[in-house]
């Protein structure tokens, strides 16, 4: 059956169960209840500290069919996901459910823990390298849920997703399990998905390779939502954890597209004091940050924060008085950690307070303007950032569903034609951001305005920005490349798509 949106969605999954048809986005507004949290209290003289994972491992309840999370902080360069889960595998145990909040190229070796039937089930926000091409060919037992950052803070805190244990990876602990992500060799920064994972599973296992001396001085996760600390050699590579720097696009028509979103932005009415930006660590969204930062110097236009994953541009824009605060759920780059842990006016939050719906106000829901990519947009404004236009899983949300939802103008930014393919198709191939969620589309060859934003078309018509419909910019893009060819699916579903609610938007099939 259709849902609202015109996406085939059924209403019962295998492996997924009863479906939740998505509504609207603020179709879920209401009273919710959360789960109660339990807690193991610890006595005094109870030791948390070892020196061995194994040794943990045998005083955890670990079970067939288990719930265990991981948090992406270490991004390409985290080890604690495959260590756990290769111990685990060694003893045994089948048909775990892994809640990762995102999964990298680096995470590999769980597909062949996937065809062992050793891992059947994958929660993760984002998805991207062998796990995303394996999940794609239909290699997992249960559909992966894709959900948002904002999501799956809901999904643990309602009860819809119990952890049975969270392996936090912790660049700094002490020994009583006092986290923080900004000293150490292995240091990410905030540590905000990871919060929602030690306050609301059942054990909490935090694996450091930097013990300090208690108390560590500087607290991100604290001992009351710890069980355990292990200490080993290396929890990730440096290299892969963050960038030394992130860098603008060089490229012309990056640049062109960066400069058109400047110049809508400084036309939109939000462009004024107190404002709120966010915008991603892509070099297009880098160089719009470059842009904005030297016209609210030019103009004195003094901002209320900036959010999201922090880059250093963005650390620049609050270290000249920009911004008052920096809200941060990840660090991107070398300078963002040095701030977060300098930076009296740097806020680290957790994602349930960043973008969970659920909750009396999440961030996002102040956010005045969001700059956001795409892979696919239809003429509906929906967009696509899970798959590639074959229908192979790339990515995922994120935030970008949850940003979308809660900014008063919501910008996609992407190159019309790409790969010879358009960016602007009939209908996307899977469906990731709701188009009523969606207010303009920028590329180099124009921009369109989501009709039912009337005042923002009627205030941008004076400009001399190339303003058109969004069916005129299909038609551009489909002059360039051509009528891309449908892609053919089977019936067999291997993600199921999640909006921020939990009811379910789109699903991903195998292709043929």
């Amino acid at each position: 059956m259709k849902n609202i949106l015109g996406r085939e969605v059924p209403d019962n999954i295998k492996g997924y169960g009863k479906v939740k048809h998505y509504g609207g986005y603020l179709a879920s507004k209401g009273v919710v209840t959360k789960r109660a949290i339990k807690l193991t209290n610890v006595l005094p003289g109870d030791e948390k500290l070892h020196d061995n994972l194994d040794l943990v491992l045998d005083k955890l309840p670990l079970k067939d069919g288990m719930i265990v999370s991981f948090h992406h902080h270490l991004r390409n360069g985290d080890f604690v996901l495959n260590m756990v889960m290769e111990k685990i595998a060694a003893r045994g145990y089948k048909d775990i459910t892994i809640a990762a909040s995102s999964i990298f190229p680096c995470h590999g070796e769980l597909v062949e823990l996937m065809e062992k039937k050793i891992v059947t089930s994958i929660y993760a926000g984002y998805i991207s390298g062998p796990v995303a091409e394996a999940i794609s060919a239909g290699k997992l037992e249960n559909p992966a849920v894709m959900h948002t950052h904002g999501g799956r803070a809901r999904l643990m805190e309602s009860g819809d997703l119990n952890v049975d244990i969270a392996f936090i990876a912790a660049p700094t602990s002490d020994d009583y399990g006092n986290l923080n992500g900004v000293d150490g060799k292995s240091a990410c920064g905030a540590l905000g998905y990871a919060y929602t994972d030690a306050e609301t599973a059942e054990i909490t296992v935090a694996i450091t390779d930097n013990l300090v001396e208690y108390p560590n001085t500087t607290i991100d996760i604290p001992q009351t939502l710890i069980d355990y600390v292990v200490v080993v050699d290396a929890i990730g590579d440096p290299n892969g954890i963050v960038s030394g720097t992130t860098q603008i696009t060089k490229d012309p028509i990056g640049l062109k597209i960066a400069n058109m979103t400047t110049e809508l932005i400084k036309n939109s009415g939000y462009f004024k004091d107190g404002m709120s930006f966010q915008t991603g660590a892509g070099g297009v969204s880098l160089a719009v940050a470059a842009d904005m930062k030297a016209e609210m110097m030019e103009n004195n236009i003094k901002g209320s924060f900036a959010s999201g994953g922090i880059t250093g541009y963005i650390v620049d824009m609050y270290k000249e008085g920009l911004f008052k605060a920096l809200f941060d759920v990840q660090c991107f780059d070398l300078a963002a950690i040095k701030s977060a842990k300098e930076n009296a006016g740097h806020l680290t939050m957790s994602a349930s307070m960043y973008a969970n719906a659920n909750n009396k106000g999440s961030l996002v829901n102040k956010l005045d303007i969001v700059i956001l990519g795409a892979t696919e947009i239809d003429i509906d404004f929906n967009v696509n950032v899970t798959t590639t236009s074959d229908g192979t899983i790339m990515g995922g949300s994120g935030g970008h569903a949850d940003t979308s939802a809660g900014a008063k103008l919501a910008i996609i930014v992407t190159q019309l034609a790409n790969s010879r393919i358009s960016a602007i198709k009939d209908r996307v191939t899977t469906l990731t951001t709701p188009g009523e969620t969606v207010d303009v589309i920028v590329t180099e060859r124009g921009i369109a305005i989501n009709p039912k934003r009337t005042e923002l078309i009627e205030r941008l018509k004076e400009t001399n920005l190339p303003i058109m419909t969004i069916e005129e910019l299909k038609n551009i893009g489909e002059a360039m490349t051509g009528k891309p060819r449908e892609i053919e699916f089977t019936d067999e579903i291997v993600a199921v798509v999640e909006y921020r609610d939990g009811t379910v938007i789109d699903v991903v099939r195998k292709a043929k």
